[in-house]
């Protein structure tokens, strides 16, 4: 089974000598190709930093990061630009839409600048449109659809480039119950379809049941491991949610 990401001893240090603050702390982890991986934990406990890491937002203090076979530490800003492009997908809770451009044009984006043909593009817009239940809504602008259905158009934007590795970060966090559903079903159906390889940061019990398994971080390092292993959806949420009441954090803990 093909390795996606591989972190080793990652570690990341903020601060200067004499006031330093170590947000993770020998970060050892894998997910392998197809692979549908939650990271929960306490507020404060490093989830975030560790998702910046990975998604070449901030580097780590030390360790080593693979993604894909790419040693992420070692690369350039330019080369770390290209990489981010042609192998990383990102969904972020606030969208990230563009207002002046339609939700198909929104979409189109990512593959326009890295000159996809016209035929190819309009192939999988119409693909992922249907992935994602939003066909309807392509000719509309960010500002007429709701929140679910923007959530949408940007998981879908994340995900039309086949990215190797996508990266969620709190995607459900300001959907209602019903859009963030849609939403997980939709991820879920396309990581099966495609072994569509997504790493999910989440607060919500809820969204990490949708996960094959769930790695759980308290004070920067790792705490436990939960994996779904034929567990039915309900069963893993009631799982999820007696570890993190182990670790101190609640149902809907800040991030």
């Amino acid at each position: 089974m093909k390795t996606i990401l591989q972190a080793n001893n990652v570690n990341k240090i903020f601060g200067a000598k004499g006031n330093q603050y170590t947000a993770l702390q020998s970060i050892s982890l894998s997910i392998n190709e197809g692979e549908f991986v939650g990271i929960m934990g306490p507020s404060g406990a490093g989830k975030s930093t560790l998702l910046n890491i990975f998604s070449t937002i901030d580097t780590p203090t030390s360790g080593k990061i693979t993604i894909d076979g790419e040693n992420i530490v070692a690369m350039n800003e330019e080369k770390l630009s290209d990489f981010r492009r042609n192998k990383l997908g990102f969904i972020f809770q606030d969208y990230n839409l563009l207002d002046t451009l339609t939700v198909k044009e929104n979409i189109v984006l990512p593959l326009a600048l890295s000159k996809v043909p016209a035929a190819e593009i309009e192939k999988r817009v119409q693909e992922i449109a249907d992935t994602f239940g939003i066909r309807q809504i392509l000719d509309k602008y960010p500002y007429h659809i709701s929140g679910g259905q923007k959530q949408r158009a940007a998981a879908s934007r994340a995900i039309v480039t086949h990215p190797s590795l996508i990266l969620a970060d709190e995607p459900t966090g300001a959907l209602d119950s019903k859009s963030a559903a849609s939403l997980l079903e939709s991820l879920s159906k396309l990581n099966q379809a495609n072994q569509s390889t997504i790493l999910m940061v989440t607060h919500d019990a809820y969204a990490a049941s949708y996960c094959q398994r769930v790695i759980f971080i308290k004070d920067g390092q790792l705490f436990q491991e939960l994996p779904q292993e034929g567990l039915t959806r309900k069963e893993f949420f009631g799982r999820i949610l007696e570890v993190l009441a182990s670790l101190g954090g609640g149902h809907h803990d800040a991030v």
